[in-house]
């Protein structure tokens, strides 16, 4: 395994909080210490971290976790709060600003959303911060929420275009069967994240903390995988172990994603592709995409066609009207209306504000014909 530049680093309920006796601060700063290091070598770090009704069971001194919708709601907002000022404590320590980023599934599910999720986690990554993310179990109920921070990490992982997921558990990694059961299980070293014997390999939660068990990790990695994000599963005691990980040792289970990343991303474009509109492109932006593998800018369109929101998937067409390639666009069809065949620093004064320099990144969008 190569070394990584961006990297998620998950962290489950049951290692943060010690089993469940309030937060494991020393643990948290040493985990912090490593993603500091590494963020000091340049690489850019995006921890997904549990840990929130666990504190907040603590702090409130419940016997149990709640089972009441309200009352796990209430548990979240208030352990939530020491959730956050330990990690901000220890990044400060190093320099380094953190940042609250709190998710629902339909946060990501809504692709207007989902794409200011991911301008805001890459804008917080280019000022040097670690985005802290977790669940938005305050106001999440049992239609919305993802179940598990697993989940969470390998979306996450397509927010930011991850070369790696860091999921770090109580187990050494995924065996290919009970170790508890059977004393001589065999820890999977290396296999593709698709391998459909994995599922058999995992089995799910039995702890009372946490939603998520290997079960969720495996299918947290393949989810990873379709974006070309690679996955290790590993023990957050073993020393060193994210930048350990982070420069390729072999740690845990690492879960290879069999495609890279643009590859993953066209193929997982084209399976969710419902053009909404229509962009009329002249012959000279039409060259530029074909030949350059360049983003689609403003000035180059001519002509748009049909009632669309930022996010959504449209069509663009060559003079002929031939669709050429199709992608994910920026901005609303009534302000592409008023930007086409302008320069993108016109933007700012057009719209008042600039979302991006293009109308479709040329990471979502794929050609439809060479």
């Amino acid at each position: 395994m190569n070394p990584s530049k961006k990297i998620v680093v998950k962290i489950g309920s049951a290692l943060i909080t010690a089993g469940g006796k309030g937060l494991d601060r020393e643990m948290i700063a040493n985990w912090a210490n490593q993603m500091a290091d590494l963020r000091k070598q340049g690489c850019e770090v995006v921890l997904v971290s549990s840990g929130s009704i666990a504190e907040g069971i603590t702090r409130l001194g419940l016997k149990s976790r709640p089972n009441n919708i309200s009352e796990l709601q209430a548990t979240a907002a208030v352990g939530q709060m020491g959730l956050v000022q330990a990690y901000e404590a220890c990044f400060q320590s190093h320099g380094i600003h953190s940042a609250q980023i709190l998710l629902t599934h339909a946060d990501l599910s809504d692709r207007r959303r989902y794409l200011n999720a991911r301008t805001t986690l890459r804008t917080l990554l280019e000022f040097g911060a670690v985005p802290v993310v977790n669940e938005n179990d305050s106001v999440s109920n049992e239609k919305i929420r993802f179940g598990d921070n697993d989940t969470l990490g390998a979306m996450v992982a397509n927010l930011v275009e991850a070369d790696l997921l860091i999921i770090l558990t109580d187990q050494e990694g995924l065996f290919d069967a009970n170790p508890a059961e059977y004393p001589d299980a065999k820890l999977i070293r290396h296999a593709d994240a698709q391998d459909p014997k994995l599922s058999e390999y995992a089995g799910p939660s039995s702890g009372h903390l946490g939603r998520g068990g290997m079960e969720t990790k495996v299918s947290a990695a393949r989810l990873a995988a379709r974006s070309g994000t690679h996955t290790v599963i590993v023990s957050g005691r073993v020393e060193n172990v994210i930048t350990r990980v982070a420069k390729g040792e072999s740690i845990g289970s690492f879960l290879e994603a069999s495609e890279g990343h643009l590859a993953a991303r066209k193929q997982w474009l084209a399976g969710h592709m419902a053009c909404t509109g229509e962009l009329s492109l002249d012959q000279g932006a039409v060259s530029v995409l074909r030949n350059k593998n360049a983003s689609l800018l403003p000035i180059g369109v001519k002509a748009v066609s049909g009632v669309f929101n930022r996010g959504e998937v449209v069509a663009c067409l060559a003079p002929d009207g031939s669709e050429i390639a199709r992608g994910l666009v920026n901005y609303p069809s009534d302000e592409c209306k008023q930007i086409i065949g302008k320069a993108s620093n016109q933007i700012p004064n057009i719209l008042g504000y600039l979302s991006d320099p293009e109308l479709i990144n040329r990471e979502n969008l794929i050609l439809m014909e060479s």
